[in-house]
């Protein structure tokens, strides 16, 4: 079976655009943390370029109403 070689968006921005290419702590908690502390940046980045081209207020599915 063929497989893609496409890598999936987040990991393709933190390996070349955040230059993260190995973890620097060892054991299996401390590198959750580490983890956990990249995704926390990629997703507070997204944040940032939606409130600088403000579209902040769009939803990609209509909201429905609740009770």
């Amino acid at each position: 079976m063929n497989r893609s070689i496409q890598v999936e968006g987040a990991f393709g921005v933190l390996k070349s655009d955040y230059e993260f290419q190995r973890f620097l702590l060892r054991r299996k908690s401390k590198v959750k943390l580490e983890i956990l502390l990249l995704c926390m940046g990629y997703n507070i980045n997204k944040l940032h370029a939606k409130i600088q081209h403000e579209r902040t207020q769009s939803h990609l599915f209509p909201v429905k109403e609740t009770a």
